[in-house]
């Protein structure tokens, strides 16, 4: 179907909201021009935004296709693509294609724009590639869902523990011209999960397919499957091997929600250390009995299914949700409880002092002294940050929260020490 086409049979309304930050430093961009079109007619603005001192454009209004299009697999395509063209002073300008933008979904897109003098060579395009629900890719290359124990080097971590990153080979493991993306884990999965699974599909079904490319990725990350045979990187782009990154592309605010909340999860079996390699297959151009079907997960939490039940009705009634024992790389874990008016003691104060730096780079955020103590200001500057972030803004550091202000306080105070 043309994107004319697809322009003109848009009924249904999406959001979509833009931030940038700097790419070596890891700060907010504010003043940035942005053009927004359609990709199939990219000449033709349909409006223009700039970003605030958070980096954030206001949240943008868009057509898109009907809703039912993505609830059964069908030929029409089921998103809007939006072009937007990025400029800022003392940046190089850039352009991403084929933004998707899904009916009653918000479409969050990150840009992380060079400095003009930035070496190396500019990316001044990036087309963000068909979903795998509505393209052709590869299928799966079945494997065993548990990788045996006894060859000597295979394992090599004594516990399951959630990567800060990952490295992401962007073509099939023996394609020496692709390139390595470094991609922090739940960016990773973020990332897969808007390019495998649409937005609109009831929660149970998104956490049921999220689970997966979790506990997927975690297998390869625990037992080295890559590095054990000789490549440096975690995990592919390949359809065949793994599961489809795409470069730069956008994810959607309730897969985004579903990540923050889950992903220190992972899914087992009685007995067995490492995390199950739960492969799984669109279920309507390919079949792959023993594994899960995408649409018939969608179909099953349609008939109220949850997610465990989905995930046992495919992997089998042994199969439960199990939790890793640390984040590698996190400065320090979840508390185990909610920070809130109060509350007080070494967690506040960690909070505090994350929060403090980031407010240098995000200055919308109070400036809050570190004493330990959750009061007014505290509760002020935790509120804007989760509105600067896309959370709801209850001014309580849940455990999405926690986890976010560490993502974010690790990516504008150390950033440069892994460029």
């Amino acid at each position: 179907m043309d994107q004319q086409q697809n322009v003109n049979d848009n009924i249904d309304k999406g959001t979509l909201k833009i931030h940038l930050i700097n790419q070596s430093t890891g700060t907010p961009i504010q003043g940035a021009r942005i053009a927004l079109s359609y990709t199939g007619n990219p000449s033709q603005t349909l409006e223009e935004v700039s970003t605030d001192d958070s980096g954030n454009t206001e949240v943008l209004t868009l057509n898109t296709p009907p809703l039912e299009y993505s609830m059964e697999p069908n030929e029409n395509q089921p998103y809007a693509e939006y072009t937007i063209r990025v400029e800022a002073p003392g940046y190089r300008d850039i352009t991403i294609s084929a933004i998707d933008v899904l009916p009653g979904e918000e479409s969050l897109q990150d840009v992380e724009l060079e400095a003009e003098d930035a070496p190396g060579n500019p990316i001044d395009t990036i087309v963000i590639p068909a979903h795998t629900l509505y393209g052709e890719y590869p299928p799966k290359i079945p494997e065993d869902e548990i990788k045996p124990m006894s060859e000597t080097g295979e394992i090599v971590l004594s516990r399951v523990v959630i990567p800060e990153y990952v490295v992401v080979h962007d073509g099939s493991p023996g394609d020496s011209t692709a390139a390595n993306y470094y991609v922090r884990y739940r960016d990773y999965i973020k990332n897969v999960a808007s390019s495998e699974i649409y937005a609109t599909w009831p929660d149970a079904a998104l956490r049921a397919n999220i689970l997966a490319i979790m506990s997927f990725t975690l297998n390869r990350v625990y037992t080295e499957w890559y590095r054990g045979k000789g490549y440096e990187f975690t995990i592919t782009s390949s359809t065949a091997y793994d599961h489809k990154f795409m470069p730069g592309r956008n994810f959607f605010q309730s897969i985004s929600n579903v990540v923050d909340e889950m992903f220190e999860n992972y899914l087992s079996r009685p007995n067995v250390r490492q995390p199950i390699l739960t492969q799984y297959c669109d279920g309507q151009r390919v079949t792959c009995p023993g594994w899960m079907s995408q649409w018939g997960s969608k179909y099953l939490s349609d008939q109220g299914y949850s997610a465990i039940e989905i995930l046992r009705n495919y992997y089998g009634s042994s199969i439960y949700i199990n939790s890793a024992q640390g984040i590698s790389g996190i400065p320090a874990s979840w508390p185990g409880y909610n920070l809130e008016i109060g509350s007080t003691g070494d967690k506040v104060r960690q909070m505090q002092e994350e929060l403090a730096r980031i407010s240098q780079a995000y200055p919308a955020i109070p400036t809050i002294t570190a004493d330990g103590i959750f009061g007014s200001r505290t509760r002020e500057a935790v509120q804007k940050f989760q509105s600067i972030f896309g959370l709801p803004a209850t001014g309580i550091v849940d455990y999405p929260t926690w986890y976010k202000i560490s993502d974010i306080y690790v990516a504008v105070s150390r950033i440069a020490e892994l460029r």
